[in-house]
């Protein structure tokens, strides 16, 4: 299983986790009570987490594309269709609003 924290803004908005069963996201509460905004107008603030068998495509859509991309794929050693590890790898200091942090690794926590 692979989890990361999703900020919006440097909030922490929600869980994003990849298992045998596919992709989950989820909201914080927390996040949700305090006004936070929709990281993406397809994924609407709800209480009720989103769920799917492949990557969701505003996720997808963070991962660099061509000649960034084959520089994290050979410097890392990920299989191209491993969007997860893609995620957790290249777009923790993304550009634009949103990041993605690794909790799954023992020194991100």
């Amino acid at each position: 299983m692979k989890q990361a924290e999703v900020y919006f803004q440097d909030k922490l908005a929600g869980i994003l986790t990849e298992d045998e069963n596919g992709y989950t996201f989820a909201y914080l509460e927390k996040y949700i009570t305090g006004n936070g905004t929709p990281i993406s107008l397809t994924m609407p603030l709800q209480t009720k987490p989103y769920t799917n068998n492949v990557i969701f495509p505003f996720f997808d859509g963070l991962i660099p594309e061509g000649w960034l991309l084959d520089i994290a794929q050979s410097n890392w050693k990920i299989n191209p269709h491993d969007r997860m590890s893609l995620l957790l790898a290249c777009c923790k200091d993304g550009i634009g609003a949103v990041s993605i942090v690794d909790i799954t690794k023992p020194e991100n926590k």
